[in-house]
């Protein structure tokens, strides 16, 4: 079957047409995993899931010392320059050791105290042990990923992100089915594993092509430029899970653990269709944005994506909103409290869509106290609105906050960008 002569012109939405395919499949095997896991774990279960999943997103910034957003960046500025790649993975080879070393120290001593922070109850140590073991394959999975990215393989891309959810998936319910919550938190520790292996299956014709693994030393060339990475990437990943779970512990405390369910519920199925922007932003957003240098080809490229983009998220955010109750009945057993949470969620999730397009230039443009700067303001804001008013509206007055945070959000990066780009004029009218 042809593509349409439309979507071929278009990189962006070959892109979209591509991982709209993926997504879908991914949805699917999704919500039918979602449906056996609150089935069979229920919703104290699922918060502890939620945990676990907030505690390798820190960890696959933390094991590779956040240099994601940097290799995606420089791999699309250097692919062409083998010199300076060779200095890139230098870098990157002692950051990860440093990240995964550290890691592995305060996963497998610290596993008890650990385990009842995030799980608690000690009895879950085993699991951090586990993922102690795990972290090379966490902080190997992230670079390479980056290195995905950062040459726009988005064909690559969608098959390694298909098979590996596929397998990981699989296993998943593999282990759910015969040791139920103590199987399902074994198989998500293990899926940086899975995602390695298909990842070098797929890809490593081209990595060797780009990284020369025998040459990779303890020097860091490139330490000054990831830097500047690793400290958004902190902000970003590590804060913003860490404010996910302090809040999971908040609504614990203040209300219980099954209503830290239905929010850690909401969010699961929110971050299930926020993977396929997330996929763009990495694969397209920032190579991008890397390149321009004008602020009238900055908002053509903006309202490019936004043209794109916001439409077809606004349609599909409006499927999930009036098939809410089918998502309950046949997704989420017996999560009849997320109902009034939907249109609070969506509604966030599509500001938080046309923010991050803003704030993706940011980080190609390495502005590093603008980025951290409204990172703070977003998960500060977040957090004191949840703590306001989860006693208030209880937990639906936490996605009442997630709305009012990104829309407050939005105004402050366009503001900050604008602000960019004025400074930019004026300093190179000084240069003329």
């Amino acid at each position: 079957m042809k593509i349409p002569k439309a979507i071929r012109g278009n990189l962006l939405l070959k892109m979209t047409s591509l991982n709209a395919g993926v997504i879908v499949v991914r949805l699917f095997v999704a919500f039918f995993l979602q449906r056996e896991l609150t089935e069979i774990v229920g919703k104290a279960g699922y918060a502890k899931i939620g945990s676990l999943r907030n505690l390798l997103s820190q960890l696959s910034s933390f094991t590779s010392l956040g240099v994601f957003t940097g290799i995606v960046k420089y791999v699309s500025e250097y692919k062409e320059d083998k010199e300076q790649l060779q200095k890139l993975f230098s870098t990157t080879f002692v950051f990860t050791i440093v990240g995964s070393v550290i890691a592995f120290v305060v996963l497998f001593f610290g596993a008890e105290q650990l385990s009842t922070y995030y799980f608690y109850d000690t009895e879950y140590a085993y699991v951090l042990k586990l993922l102690a073991v795990i972290v090379p394959f966490i902080s190997i999975q992230r670079v390479f990923n980056g290195v995905v990215n950062g040459l726009s393989k988005y064909k690559s891309f969608a098959k390694i992100e298909l098979f590996a959810y596929l397998l990981s998936a699989g296993l998943t319910l593999f282990l759910l089915y015969k040791n139920e919550l103590d199987g399902a938190l074994i198989a998500i520790a293990l899926a940086p594993v899975i995602q390695v292996v298909v990842l070098l299956y797929i890809f490593v014709r081209v990595l060797r092509e780009y990284v020369q693994f025998s040459k990779l030393n303890f020097k860091i060339p490139f330490a000054k430029q990831l830097l500047a990475f690793t400290a958004m990437s902190f902000v970003s990943t590590l804060l913003l899970n860490q404010v996910e779970i302090e809040i999971r512990n908040f609504i614990t405390n203040k209300v219980s653990e099954t209503e830290a369910g239905i929010w850690t519920g909401m969010t699961t199925l929110s971050k299930n269709y926020m993977v396929f922007a997330a996929a763009l932003f990495n694969l397209y957003v920032i190579p991008k944005f890397a390149g321009i240098y004008t602020k009238s080809d900055f908002t053509k490229e903006v309202l490019n994506i936004y043209k794109t983009l916001l439409p077809l998220f606004g349609v599909g955010m409006l499927v999930i909103y009036f098939a809410r109750q089918l998502f309950i009945d046949y997704v989420f057993i017996d999560f009849d409290e997320m109902n009034p949470l939907f249109k609070w969620q969506l509604l966030g999730d599509f500001v938080r869509l046309a923010s991050l397009v803003l704030a993706h230039q940011f980080l190609a443009k390495k502005m590093v106290l603008n980025f951290i700067f409204t990172e703070l303001f977003s998960l500060a804001l977040f957090y004191v609105l949840s703590y306001f008013l989860l006693p208030v509206y209880g937990v639906e007055g936490v996605v009442i906050a997630h709305f009012i945070r990104y829309v407050l959000y939005f105004l402050v990066v366009l503001l900050l960008v604008m602000r960019y780009f004025r400074k930019k004029k004026k300093k190179e009218e000084k240069l003329a």
